[in-house]
């Protein structure tokens, strides 16, 4: 894996076991970047909507997001907004 400017290694403490995963995510800006945290959100369990990064003279914005594929997410609220907005 490559490892981008400002995203720590990933090592073998994050991924203790198999449904474990660590996704790094990489968008254009941090609304897109919030969406998608969120989507996954409601797909697994996760570490929730996590900082994001940005880095001078580098495109885009950077997160990293901690899941557990076993457990599922979280189901949208129907007062929550941004699920419909759609990615």
């Amino acid at each position: 894996m490559c490892v981008g400017q400002g995203m720590d290694r990933i090592d073998a403490t994050q991924i203790p076991e198999p449904g474990l995963v660590v996704l790094d995510v990489t968008a254009p800006d941090e609304a897109t970047a919030h969406a998608v945290m969120a989507q996954l959100e409601r797909l697994w369990a996760t570490s929730g909507i996590t900082p994001v990064r940005r880095e001078p003279g580098v495109p885009g914005v950077r997160a990293r997001v901690h899941a557990d594929i076993r457990r599922p997410g979280t189901p949208p609220s129907p007062f929550d907004w941004t699920y419909s907005a759609g990615v």
